[in-house]
């Protein structure tokens, strides 16, 4: 049976799965719009017995239907033409009430539905392996976190807007079947019929939605990579022909979305017109061939007129259901992969000082290459240790390795003396501050970039001194005519290359970090503001661990141990003078740097 309902009700369960008893409710609460809709409907079945009465002569075509009138005078009521009229009146508006209670939930209920989608997949996200993530997609994953979580919304809405529309079908035939089977027969083979002519509409509504989220997914890839590449591309002519790509996918989703549309149309043009055919084509066969009297027929024409206008309306929300359930389809890939390539973490928390870090023959892969072979080295607390090296030689992999950004294939790396596999890696890696060659800056305040919005506490602020002070950036921040409240625009585009690295290592300094890692942090500044950066850096050791990824020589000739790497090994280590003298590859990247 469990299967029966994940194969069938694939997207009930979907829902299901996310809102528990809450997606029954939502049905509960249609049935008895439904059921109450009928019960109004049927108020005209003892006015048309009234009539009967007086002398059309077609009672006895009713006499079907005296379950109504007995169930009304089993409750004492004397049924006179008011009263039915305010049975009638009073059947609609508790409808409508009910109505009223469906929707608000049903909004309530959708918006809880969304928020758990951006919740779960945001902690998915948050947990994600670095390992996994630098491979990712950054296109897809944008547009699965924003604009496919919308389109989900929509899925939610339409699914169950069709499903109402579902429920209001079967009520209605059931009322139509009571009055006049035969009638109802008929009408119900039309029906049928109906939906074969739209089931090639729901299989191309339902391939044009898969189509645009893998066109959606590009699209914002392709967006991403023209803001992050905006100055390269205006600075060498190249942003036209770029923008030809964005074009042309633009296009696409443009040629995949009026498809939809127009399927769309077609089915809410021939909603009508199909009904009045079916509807008339019936009518004319039992009156005409069958020899029904009108009467009946007339009663049991309202209920399955409506019945037929809920089953086209199933049929266009059932569509537009389809043209965005490729998004629905795509965020459950999505988060069972996320989920899948979740990052291991232990329950050992780092709660002292970190006092040592020692790395025994750790080896790391990517694919089939050997990345990091075989590495042993002892990191002791409040060093600082330089990695140099050839592109490639496992620099930076090695520091996020360290950092247990990457996890490890082979040997140890202890921190205090325990396994990282059993650490809880948040509790270690908020001791580390980390600082690259392309400064992370975010679109706010100065104050709120480097306390990552803190409040404005006297603490707080008393802290944000110190870091801009020991990041040598106090004066630039005191120059500024809002202070600390100054906006650095996007990607801290009004700040030069030294002013984001600053800001960079004053938010580490600010969270009162133990590690500090500098991945070719000055590489990309020139000569004078690397020295003053250095400078300030130097000032810094003896107070945290350092890790340094040097591109420059001249930025690591303080370092306690310099570890020179080559295909993923430790070639030689030492101080800077040892290196000189006992390196011919250290020496003569000295030299070649003093010519430079």
């Amino acid at each position: 049976m469990k299967k029966i309902i994940e194969k069938y009700f694939e997207s009930l369960v979907y829902f299901y799965r996310a809102l528990k008893y809450k997606v029954f409710i939502i049905l509960l609460l249609s049935v008895l719009i439904g059921f109450l809709d009928g019960l109004g409907l049927t108020m005209f079945l003892p006015l048309l017995t009234m009539v009967s009465d007086t002398g059309s002569g077609q009672n006895g075509d009713t006499e079907n239907l005296n379950f109504l009138l007995k169930f009304i005078t089993d409750l004492n009521i004397d049924l006179t033409l008011i009263r039915i009229l305010i049975l009638m009146a009073c059947f609609f508006i508790a409808k409508s009430i009910v109505v009223y209670l469906y929707e608000v939930y049903k909004v309530n209920v959708q918006q809880q539905f969304i928020t758990k989608i951006r919740f779960k997949n945001l902690n998915r996200l948050n947990n994600l392996a670095f390992k996994y993530f630098i491979s990712s997609d950054p296109g897809r994953i944008q547009n699965t976190m924003t604009g496919e979580v919308d389109r989900v919304a929509r899925a939610f809405l339409t699914y169950f807007t069709a499903f109402q529309a579902g429920i209001m079908v079967v009520v209605y035939m059931y009322f139509a079947f009571t009055i006049d089977t035969k009638f109802a027969i008929l009408v119900s083979i039309g029906g049928v019929i109906t939906n074969f002519i739209y089931k090639k509409i729901y299989k191309n509504t339902k391939g044009a939605s898969r189509k645009l989220t893998g066109e959606n997914n590009i699209f914002q890839s392709l967006v991403i990579q023209h803001v992050s590449n905006f100055k390269y591309l205006k600075a060498t002519g190249s942003i036209s022909k770029y923008s030809n790509k964005l074009k042309s996918s633009i296009d696409k989703i443009e040629i995949s979305n009026v498809k939809i549309g127009k399927l769309a149309a077609f089915l809410t043009a021939s909603r009508e017109p199909i009904v009045v055919l079916v509807v008339v084509s019936v009518i004319y066969i039992q009156t005409s061939l069958l020899g029904s009297s009108l009467g009946p027929i007339l009663i049991s024409l309202l209920f399955f007129y409506r019945a037929l206008n809920f089953l086209m309306q199933m049929q266009n929300q059932w569509n537009k259901f389809l043209a965005v359930s490729g998004s629905m389809e795509n965020m459950t890939r999505f988060s069972d992969e996320l989920k899948l390539n979740k990052e291991e973490n232990g329950s050992v928390a780092i709660k002292d000082r970190v006092t040592k870090i020692e790395l025994n023959e750790v080896y790391f892969n990517y694919g089939s290459n050997v990345i990091i072979n075989g590495v042993s080295l002892d990191i002791p607390r409040h060093k600082t240790i330089a990695f140099v090296g050839e592109s490639g030689s496992g620099k930076t992999t090695l520091v996020n390795l360290i950092a247990g950004l990457l996890p490890i294939d082979r040997g140890e790396l202890l921190i205090n003396n325990n396994n990282i596999a059993d650490i809880n890696l948040n509790t270690y890696q908020s001791k580390i501050g980390y600082i690259t060659q392309d400064p992370v800056i975010f679109n706010d305040t100065i104050f709120n970039n480097i306390t990552f919005w803190d409040e404005k506490s006297d603490s707080n602020i008393k802290k944000f001194n110190s870091a801009i002070q020991k990041a040598a950036i106090f004066d630039f921040v005191l120059e500024q005519s809002e202070r600390e409240d100054t906006l650095l625009g996007s990607f801290g585009s009004n700040l030069s290359g030294g002013q984001k690295q600053r800001i960079s290592i004053a938010r580490e300094l600010y969270k009162d970090v133990e590690i500090l890692i500098l991945d070719e942090a000055t590489s990309a500044l020139d000569s004078e503001t690397e020295k003053e950066i250095q400078k300030n850096m130097d000032s810094l050791q003896g107070d945290y661990t350092i890790l340094i990824v040097a591109h420059r020589i001249s930025t690591i000739k303080n370092a306690d141990k310099i570890v020179i790497m080559n295909k993923g090994k430790i070639e030689d280590d030492g101080s800077f003078q040892k290196l000189y003298e006992n390196s011919p590859y250290f020496k003569k990247l000295v030299s070649l740097q003093e010519l430079s």
